[in-house]
């Protein structure tokens, strides 16, 4: 649905140019969660505000669907506008409007009639579950709802595109959760492409098919997000996991203090919940070691990850090496 081909952004500072997006390539197919995160400064807010070109690329393409969206003149871009909607962090609602005037809001810039932007109000805002607060003000609402406001203002026009710009980090934990339900929904239900940028893993892991990597301007890893989670391959990626909690290292220590063989195992699906290390425990006589482990989800999916010591008569690895295989879990030898 979305390419981005060769992007670069630069700002003029005095005398020099800083260089914000660095040679960005990225495919964002239709239908998908697609995450964006990076720490502050390292070009995630630009990236996606150049998606709906309120940002302008320095040099580069940026593709909605068949369009490039750079070559259109400023009419034909408002119209393609109307079909990407934006979640902003900070709501930006309409203070001196309701509820229901800040939803109608984009629908009377899109030229409908009065009757017709109430109805539709109305419908988007029952699927955020805010059908009983259309005539109050945004000081009368919580953080929460006030976002459920600016998701329902996003939705009015029937969007193909979601852009969710940090869209839960002013919000509390328990409030973050139920704002990612609600974008699950919107996307199962109305199968909207949706790309959101943040600074939590916890994010990604819960609501994303994709994650999209930056640091310093520049894409440094991408790809399914099961396959970052358990495999990282930038440092930056293994710090952002590691502070999320979801630690890729800190093992060390502890291998230094038990002999064996060191292996990191990693699991998803049924393979996370099967007795798989008591089975071979049992059957080959080995003794295993946890020295790190995690056990969570990404979107529905169980995934774990292991690093174990194994101890004992290792003449069997082929044998053992299939086992692990037949369940699906990878194995990485740290240490023979």
């Amino acid at each position: 649905m979305i390419r981005l081909e060769h992007i670069y952004k630069t700002y003029a500072s005095g005398n020099t140019n800083i260089i914000a997006l660095d040679d960005i390539n990225l495919h964002i197919p239709s239908g998908e969660v697609y995450g964006i995160i990076g720490r502050s400064g390292a070009g995630k807010s630009t990236l996606i505000r150049l998606l709906n070109l309120l940002e302008r690329p320095s040099s580069g393409q940026v593709w909605l669907q068949q369009t490039e969206l750079t070559t259109l003149s400023e009419s034909q871009l408002r119209a393609v506008r109307q079909k990407v909607g934006m979640v902003f962090q900070h709501f930006n609602l309409l203070q001196m409007r309701t509820v229901l005037e800040n939803v109608c809001f984009p629908l009377r810039l899109a030229g409908l009639k009065p009757k017709a932007q109430r109805a539709r109000a109305l419908e988007v805002l029952e699927l955020v579950g805010l059908q009983d607060h259309v005539h109050k003000y945004p000081r009368q609402l919580s953080g929460g709802q006030q976002q459920r406001v600016g998701i329902a203002r996003a939705l009015a026009n029937h969007p193909q595109l979601l852009l969710c710009d940090e869209a839960t980090s002013a919000l509390d934990p328990e409030t973050t959760q139920s704002i990612l339900r609600l974008l699950a929904e919107i996307n199962q239900k109305l199968g909207i492409t949706i790309v959101l940028i943040t600074h939590s893993m916890d994010v990604i892991r819960t609501i994303c098919d994709q994650v999209a990597v930056i640091e310093a301007g520049k894409l440094v890893e991408h790809g399914q997000v099961m396959d970052v989670f358990l495999h990282p391959q930038h440092p930056i990626t293994q710090t952002l996991l590691s502070e999320s909690g979801i630690d890729s290292g800190g093992w060390q220590d502890l291998a230094e203090q038990v002999s064996g063989r060191l292996l990191r195992l990693s699991f998803k699906g049924e393979a996370t919940s099967a007795p798989l290390l008591s089975q071979i425990s049992r059957e080959f006589e080995l003794n295993f070691s946890i020295l790190q482990g995690a056990v969570s989800r990404i979107k529905q999916t169980p995934y774990g990850q292991l690093v174990v010591a194994v101890e004992g008569d290792l003449s069997r690895w082929p044998e053992i090496k299939v086992l692990l295989d037949q369940h699906n879990v990878m194995c990485e030898v740290l240490r023979a």
